[in-house]
């Protein structure tokens, strides 16, 4: 078994390097066609197994970017011979990853692995001589690996909704276009549709870079029997979006991270504006899309999506506006090793001098790197918190179970959230 799945693994190997040597051929020749017309074309080529529209959307990927400025002009012929020959090695591509994914799945293996993605985006970007950039490989490699995963089966993801919002592209960004997506209302259903299984994996904010944490999520983590599986970042762009003239707007409506995050802009540019917090981003684009005098603040897909007028893009405060998204599931990831894996716990502490620094000492004596400490209230009772810990390292390091070891000789509640790839940070 083990002899198989290796040579199914040296087949990738060795069409992922023609595929990077062709991707990157291609962006240097223009044969004239527009994105539209190529796209329209490119089913043609197709064989399958891919679904005419999975290799769409791969191609979408790779011409969002466009053609290097390098580019030369050349007969339609020549870039229909590289796109045909690219569909061809992309369909091999996906049948060989279909019989790993039946190797694997018959020792009780997951569809959907976060650990080794990571490596297939680390060794197609090592591949790469250019001129295309690592981000637009991995987004072309991130809808090849969604389009096999769909063959196989047909994940149902949740997120916190509605469609459009930044959750949904987040989601998007990190299983691609061909699987199965459904809007949640709240974050706590979210956790809800994949406890009881009607979903495979969910997605929800977890922090911003500018306006921090985000409390319903934490607060889910500690009762939920979920696992954090992986972990996106999204760089957050936002627009005022309304059907009146700037000078009209009287209220301003978005949820209250989004507009904590244009603080600035809408005191200097809507001073008198009323802000209104709502449930979602896109419940603001169709208050905005119902009646005049109001604007919303969110992304210009949701904007494109609800057919509001953008009337100013980029008002968040920070250039470097992030938000951090979490992938929950029930399977635990393994590790991806090198000190390139990131977990998460949540503990409470004695009441009692020292609490925090022996349990910061259980970690700095093992050389285990803290990212983040963040305390909550626990709910349970006056003046009680949480601690919620990430780290670097993996739950089955001998370095972290050793000291997760000592924290439960002293700390009342120690619970581990998932262990996963410390990869796309921003």
């Amino acid at each position: 078994m083990n002899a198989q799945l290796q040579r199914n693994r040296d087949a990738i190997d060795q069409i992922d390097q023609q595929v990077v040597e062709l991707l990157n051929k291609r962006v240097l020749h223009d044969g004239g066609a527009d994105e539209d017309t190529v796209l329209a074309k490119i089913p043609q080529f197709n064989n399958g197994p891919l679904t005419d529209n999975a290799i769409q959307s791969i191609y979408r990927a790779l011409m969002t970017a466009g053609l290097d400025p390098k580019a030369v002009l050349v007969a339609v012929d020549f870039t229909d011979a590289i796109d045909e020959k690219i569909v061809c090695l992309l369909n091999q591509r996906v049948q060989h990853a279909a019989e790993i994914g039946k190797i694997k799945l018959s020792n009780g293996a997951d569809y959907y692995d976060p650990t080794r993605e990571a490596q297939v985006m680390e060794k197609i970007a090592s591949l790469n001589s250019g001129p295309i950039t690592i981000s637009t490989l991995q987004s072309v490699y991130r809808e090849v690996i969604s389009a096999s995963i769909s063959l196989e089966k047909r994940l149902m993801i949740a997120y916190l909704g509605p469609e459009s919002t930044f959750t949904h592209q987040a989601a998007i960004r990190n299983f691609g276009v061909s699987l199965e997506y459904q809007a949640s209302k709240t974050i706590p259903d979210v956790f809800t549709e994949v406890e009881n299984g009607h979903a495979d994996y969910g997605v929800v904010p977890i922090e911003n870079s500018t306006e921090g944490a985000v409390f319903h999520t934490m607060d889910m983590l500690v009762d939920s029997d979920l696992h954090i599986c992986s972990q996106v970042y999204l760089p957050i762009e936002h627009c005022l979006i309304s059907r009146s003239c700037v000078t009209e707007i009287n209220e301003v409506h978005s949820k209250d991270q989004a507009l904590g995050q244009c603080r600035q802009w809408l005191h200097t540019h809507l001073p008198n504006a009323e802000w209104v917090d709502v449930v979602s981003t896109a419940d603001a684009v169709r208050s905005a899309k119902e009646s005049l005098g109001i604007a919303a603040v969110a992304s210009e897909l949701s904007a494109q999506h609800y057919g509001v007028p953008v009337k100013v893009r980029g008002i968040q405060d920070r250039e470097d506006n992030v938000t951090r998204f979490l992938v929950l599931g029930k399977s635990q990831v393994r590790p991806y090793g090198g000190g390139r894996d990131k977990s998460s716990l949540v503990i409470s502490l004695k009441d009692e001098v020292g609490a925090l620094e022996r349990t910061l000492r259980a970690f700095a004596t093992r050389g285990i790197n803290l990212s983040k400490i963040e305390s909550r209230p626990s709910r349970k009772k006056a003046w009680d918190y949480y601690f919620f810990i990430d780290l670097v390292g993996h739950y089955e390091d001998d370095n972290v179970q050793s000291a997760l070891s000592d924290l439960k000789d002293y700390c009342p509640f120690v619970k581990w959230l998932g262990s996963y790839p410390e990869v796309g940070r921003v």
